[in-house]
């Protein structure tokens, strides 16, 4: 036992004289302020695949030309990502094996639901041995990002260029976007 006590006290010591000559002594607690984090966080925003069916309207089963869905990005409402976003990069793309060209509308909207800003393009025509591929990039920074502090619904509208009742196909679309930070 009196060795055991022994061992403790010598441990005690140690740790004592560790922490009396640890290496804090070189550092300058007043340049704590300087300290920044800069995280990237790449996320997800959207996927969906479409087929004929989605261009029929539920109540008539007519074929309707235009779809359009709203999705929140609720992740972006949060006052510390608000403050912290210095950088964004969005990415869409389409692939399209419909023989009829779409156009995308991607809006994203303020709180209020006017749009910030927007991404427009046509989806080309295609096939299922070729289908139609565009894939979009989108920088927003400097004084662009304010537009997307402000944005948080982001509105999709597709419109079919002569389509009718007789078409076959399937539309699949991804984005994600990639968020630089400084905190």
């Amino acid at each position: 036992m009196p060795r055991l006590k022994s061992l403790r006290i010598l441990l005690s010591a140690l740790a004592v004289g560790l922490m009396l000559t640890s290496c804090f002594k070189d550092v300058d607690f007043s340049q704590s302020q300087n300290i920044a984090l800069k995280p990237d966080i790449e996320t997800g925003l959207l996927y969906y695949q479409l087929n004929e069916n989605d261009f029929l309207d539920s109540q008539t089963n007519n074929f309707t030309p235009v779809i359009r869905d709203t999705v929140d990005l609720e992740f972006l409402d949060d006052d510390y990502i608000q403050d912290g976003l210095m950088y964004a990069e969005f990415r869409f793309r389409h692939e399209n094996t419909f023989d009829n060209r779409i156009k995308s509308k991607i809006r994203f909207l303020n709180k209020n639901g006017r749009t910030e800003f927007e991404v427009l393009y046509e989806i080309p025509a295609g096939s299922y041995e070729f289908p139609g591929v565009i894939d979009t990039i989108l920088v927003m920074e400097g004084e662009n990002i304010e537009k997307v502090r402000r944005s948080f619904p982001m509105a999709v509208e597709l419109e079919m260029i002569d389509g009718g009742e007789k078409i076959k196909g399937e539309l699949g679309f991804s984005s994600k976007a990639l968020f630089k930070f400084e905190f």
